[in-house]
């Protein structure tokens, strides 16, 4: 495909796309599933109550 500035990304790919996969591709793809594999169980746990106690401090001082 000639795109007429090569800088630009390549259009998003969709589910028919999948015989056109680049290295590219196959590169974000495993590092998606590698981050999640990694961070899905830390982003699912409870925001400690400190935490939220400091976010609703600047939030309310931020009203102000």
């Amino acid at each position: 495909m000639d795109r007429k500035n090569p800088t630009e990304p390549p259009p998003p790919r969709g589910p028919d796309d999948a015989g056109d996969a680049t290295p590219r591709d196959a590169f974000d793809l495993w590092l998606r599933r590698s981050l999640h594999q990694l961070y899905d169980g830390i982003a699912q746990e409870p925001v400690p109550p400190e935490l939220l106690r400091l976010i609703e401090a600047d939030r309310a001082r931020r009203k102000e």
